[in-house]
């Protein structure tokens, strides 16, 4: 993406897209999900330059945790 555009406004436009065209695929999942919701609403963003694989791969780990 270009530089000008928010990494926020960006994950947004990923997670809905994404999710739209899943549920289409396969609407079936919709309901199987807590309130019909596909994502977390929490995101990361970082850059290669500040973060590091290990901090990365934390991160996801502690996802999958309530």
């Amino acid at each position: 993406m270009h530089p000008k555009f928010a990494p926020a406004n960006i994950v947004k436009i990923f997670k809905g897209i994404t999710a739209k065209k899943l549920f289409e695929m396969h609407p079936e999942i919709k309901y199987k999900l807590s309130n019909g919701h596909l994502w977390n609403p929490s995101y990361y963003v970082g850059t290669c330059g500040d973060t590091t694989k290990d901090v990365i791969q934390m991160y996801i780990e502690t996802q999958k945790v309530k």
